[in-house]
């Protein structure tokens, strides 16, 4: 018997947001990913019980599945998730000289079949061994460009170091054959580290990294597309004008919760701070990135 549907959903994912002392980076990363044009999972609060017991805030999370797809008006196809750092869409181990096992290391698939691990081989075998003076025209015919500069934009803007090896997950496209790529765990963003440490908010910088994204770059068409675009964004949705009302809003929304959660107690004191501390960060680092643009658009001669 299938599993049944609760919610409209047959899995979600339940993170605690341990090192994140404002609960919210996550959300706010996903919603704002949704706003420059995006695929995000939905994503919203909880306050979890267990037994009767309080066991603290959590974020209830979208599962990227075949329901997540069809919410978007998108066909089935296959879906993995980026679940280590060799998801890094190179032929080596991830920070090392080592060649990978197999092509699809990295990467738990969800969604699909055996015969489709093929088509993910063939994707990273191309980004990889595919001359520079075809490399746009071929992986045109694999991967979705304007919508990973999209994705490669928020990523950036947000800061998430791990992003571009690991949590994310890749659809192929059932109808156009061409691979998307979704942001998944974002809590280590807008100014924190993974142990929720303070970054610098120069600490990214505006190309991002990994092997995809470096050939990408190379090519002058997509660099300019991604220069306008990420213009765009810094004028328009990257701002504290733009996203300072939604981040007070899920701010506020948790305020009355957050003594419940057994567990951050310790974090009450800069859960009130961090609001201030986030648009500081916005602030920062889209003047970090604006000037790096004025050298970065222009391709590197000699």
């Amino acid at each position: 018997m299938p599993p049944q549907l609760f919610q409209g959903a047959r899995e979600f994912h339940l993170n605690a947001e341990y090192v994140d002392p404002s609960y919210i980076r996550n959300k706010l990363s996903f919603d704002f990913f949704t706003k420059i044009g995006s695929y995000a999972p939905r994503a919203e609060h909880v306050l979890l019980y267990l037994n009767g017991e309080c066991i603290g805030i959590y974020l209830k999370l979208e599962a990227v599945d075949d329901i997540f797809l069809a919410d978007r008006g998108l066909p089935a196809g296959p879906i993995y998730y980026a679940v280590n750092a060799n998801a890094n869409f190179s032929l080596l181990r991830h920070k090392t000289t080592e060649a990978k096992a197999a092509l699809e290391a990295g990467y738990q698939r969800k969604l699909g079949t055996e015969a489709d691990d093929g088509y993910l081989r063939e994707l990273i075998f191309r980004i990889n061994a595919t001359p520079q003076a075809l490399f746009a025209h071929i992986i045109k015919k694999w991967l979705d460009i304007p919508q990973y500069l999209r994705w490669l934009a928020g990523a950036v803007c947000t800061q998430n170091l791990d992003g571009f090896v690991h949590s994310y997950a890749l659809y192929r496209h059932a109808e156009n054959k061409r691979f998307f790529i979704i942001p998944w765990d974002y809590d280590a963003t807008w100014g924190r580290n993974v142990n929720g440490r303070v970054l610098a908010p120069e600490n990214l910088r505006v190309q991002g990294f990994n092997t995809l994204t470096a050939r990408l770059l190379d090519v002058p068409a997509f660099r300019t597309q991604y220069v306008r675009l990420l213009q765009d964004i810094l004028d328009t949705t990257f701002t504290v004008e733009h996203l300072r009302p939604h981040i007070l809003a899920l701010h506020d929304a948790l305020r009355p919760y957050v003594s419940m959660d057994p567990y951050k107690q310790d974090v009450l004191a800069t859960f009130a701070t961090e609001p201030a501390f986030i648009c500081a960060f916005i602030e920062e680092r889209n003047q970090f990135l604006r000037q790096s643009l004025k050298t970065f658009q222009h391709p590197r001669s000699g």
